[in-house]
C-alpha cells in the first residue's frame, strides 16, 4: 500500500549542508536559525505515524544511584498527550513480547536466567551473576523480566505496523536499547528490542538500515548483522578506546558478506551543532544512495544532548532533531525509537521534539502544562540552553578526514546487493492478513457512516458529495443530474 501523498503548507524544510559552514552558533540560535530555513517551504510527504506507549513502562525502577531512569518515559508521554500530537498519529497501547519472539535473538539460557532471578532470590543464583554480566551497569531490579518484554512487544509491534503497510513512521521510544548482546545484558540494556525488530523487517524487506545517533556505539546491533549485507548499521558515537563500550572504530567495517556494511562515525568530545549536523547529512546522503533500504530504524539515544548526565557533547535538541527530520525526508518506512540519555528532563523534551517532527507539527518553544511542571525549572522551554559545557575536540581537518575515509568505504560496495526472492514466512503472512482485515472492516464502517447521512440520519463531518442540496450551481439546462451519484468518502 502506498504512502499518502499531498501537499501541504508545512514549514519543515532543511538545514543546508553548507548553511553555517564556519560559523558557530548555540543552541537557542541554532534552532532560530533551523526556522528561519523552514519557512515558506512546502512539504509533500504527509507519513502515517503510530506511536506505541505502555503506562507501565516508566514505573521500573533500576535503582536509587542508577543513571538509567525509565520515569523519563513518563514525563515523554505527558509532553506529547498534552502538546496534543496524540491528534496527528495513532497511538497503541502494544502487547508484550513472547518469549519466543525474543528467542529468535537471545540465547535460551540467558532467557531462562532472565525469567527467573527477582530481587527476592538474585543470592540463590549470584553464582550466575558473572557468567550473566550482572552488576552495577546491569542490576537485578524488579518486574525486569516484564520490562524487557513490554519495551520489546513495542518494537516488534512497531516492525509490523511497516511491514502491514498501516504506518510509515513508527515511534516507541521505551526501546533503542542497543547494547544487549545475544548471551548477556550490556549497558543497560538487557533484552536488544532493535535486534528483534529488524529480524521481523528483513522478513518482508530486501535490505535494512540501522542508524545511532546515541552517544556510545551501537554495538550490540552491529555484533548481531556484523556478516550479513542485509543490513547496514551506521553509528555516530564517541570513541578513544575507552569510552563504554570501547567499540566502534572507523576500521569495524564488517566480515564475511558483511564487509563494508558497518560504518562507525567515531567522534570526540564537545562536537557542536554545526559540525554533528554537517557530517551525519554527508554519510547519510551517501548512505541512502548506495545502500538504498526498504525501511530505516532510526536510533535516537538523547545522551548525546549537551549537559547530558553520561554524555560529553554539545548538541542541542534542535540538532538533535535535524538528524531526525533529515532521515524523514527520504520517505522510506522508518522506525524511530529512543535509546540512551540520562539527564531525563532534556530526554523528554527531545523525544517530545521529535515526534512533532515525524507528525509533522510545528511546537511552540513554551512547554504545556503537566503535573510533571517541576522537572522543566526554570525555564518551562522546549528548547533550553545545553551547547558549551565542553570544548569542541573535532577540528574541521579530522572532520574532513573522516568523511572521506566514510564515503571511501561506500565506494567499495558497488551498489545496494540483491536479495533472491522468497516466501513470506507464514507467520508474517498471518500478521498481514489480520492488517487488512481490520483495513477492511474500519472502510466498511466508513461507507456505512456514509450511507447513514443519505438516508438523512447523520451527517459525516469530513463527507463531500453532491446532493439536492448542494450549494454549488447546478448544470446549464438547470437540471440536477447528479443525485445518483456514487459518495466519495476521504482515503484512509
Amino acid at each position: 500500500m502506498g504512502r499518502r501523498k499531498e501537499t501541504i503548507v508545512y514549514p519543515s524544510g532543511t538545514l543546508s549542508s553548507s548553511a553555517y559552514e564556519g560559523s558557530v552558533c548555540t543552541g537557542v540560535e541554532f534552532a532560530s536559525n533551523l526556522d528561519a530555513q523552514k519557512s515558506g517551504v512546502v512539504e509533500h510527504y504527509r507519513p502515517r505515524v503510530s506511536y506505541y506507549m505502555r503506562e507501565q513502562a516508566g514505573n521500573f525502577h533500576y535503582g536509587k544511584f542508577h543513571p538509567m531512569k525509565p520515569h523519563r518515559l513518563t514525563l515523554t508521554n505527558h509532553l506529547v498527550l498534552n502538546y496534543g500530537l496524540h491528534k496527528y498519529m495513532d497511538v497503541y497501547e502494544p502487547r508484550r513480547a513472547t518469549e519466543e519472539e525474543i528467542r529468535e535473538f537471545h540465547s535460551e539460557d540467558y532467557i531462562d536466567f532472565l525469567k527467573r532471578v527477582t530481587p527476592d532470590n538474585q543470592k540463590e543464583v549470584a553464582n550466575c551473576f558473572s557468567e550473566f554480566n550482572i552488576g552495577d551497569d546491569c542490576p537485578i531490579f524488579d518486574g525486569m523480566w516484564d520490562f524487557c518484554r513490554i519495551y520489546s512487544g513495542a518494537s516488534i509491534e512497531a516492525a509490523r505496523k511497516l511491514i502491514s503497510g498501516s504506518a510509515d513512521i513508527a515511534v516507541n521510544w521505551m526501546g533503542g536499547l542497543h547494547h544487549a548482546k545475544k548471551y548477556e545484558p550490556s549497558g543497560f540494556c538487557y533484552v536488544n528490542d532493535i535486534v528483534l525488530a529488524i529480524l521481523q523487517l528483513l522478513r518482508f524487506y530486501p535490505r535494512v538500515l540501522y542508524v545511532d545517533i546515541d552517544i556510545h556505539h551501537g554495538d550490540g546491533v552491529q555484533e548481531a548483522f556484523y556478516t550479513t549485507d542485509r543490513v547496514m548499521t551506521c553509528s555516530f558515537h564517541k570513541y578513544n578506546g575507552d569510552f563504554f563500550p570501547g567499540t566502534g572504530a572507523i576500521d569495524e567495517m564488517g566480515s564475511g558478506l558483511g564487509k563494508f556494511f558497518a560504518i562507525n562515525v567515531p567522534l570526540q568530545d564537545g562536537i557542536d551543532d554545526n559540525s554533528y549536523t554537517q557530517l551525519f547529512k554527508t554519510v547519510m546522503t551517501a548512505v541512502m544512495e548506495t545502500f538504498k533500504p526498504g525501511a530505516i530504524v532510526l536510533q535516537c539515544g538523547a545522551d548525546s544532548l549537551g549537559l547530558d548526565r553520561l554524555g560529553v557533547f554539545n548538541l542541542s535538541i534542535a540538532a538533535h532533531g535535524e538528524c531526525v527530520r533529515f532521515m524523514r525526508r527520504f520517505g522510506v518506512p522508518m522506525m524511530v525509537i529512543g535509546g540512551g540519555g540520562y539527564t531525563i528532563r532534556n530526554v523528554a523534551r527531545c523525544w517530545t521534539y521529535e515526534t512533532g517532527i515525524v507528525c509533522g507539527a510545528e511546537l511552540p518553544a513554551a512547554l504545556p502544562n503537566t503535573v510533571y511542571n517541576e522537572f522543566f525549572t526554570p525555564d518551562y522551554s522546549l528548547h533550553p540552553q545545553l551547547s558549551g559545557r565542553v570544548i569542541n575536540h573535532n577540528s574541521r581537518a579530522y572532520l574532513n578526514a573522516l568523511t572521506a575515509r566514510i564515503l571511501e568505504q561506500l565506494r567499495y560496495l558497488k551498489g545496494a546487493p540483491s536479495v533472491q526472492m522468497q516466501e513470506t514466512p507464514p507467520d508474517i503472512q498471518g500478521f498481514l492478513e489480520a492488517e487488512e482485515s481490520q483495513k477492511v472492516d474500519v472502510q466498511n464502517d466508513r461507507l456505512k457512516d456514509s450511507r447513514e447521512d443519505r438516508r438523512g440520519r447523520r451527517e459525516h463531518l469530513a463527507e463531500f458529495y453532491e446532493s439536492d442540496h448542494d450549494q454549488d450551481a447546478d448544470d446549464d439546462d438547470g437540471i440536477n443530474d447528479r443525485r445518483n451519484k456514487d459518495v466519495v468518502t476521504p482515503a484512509p
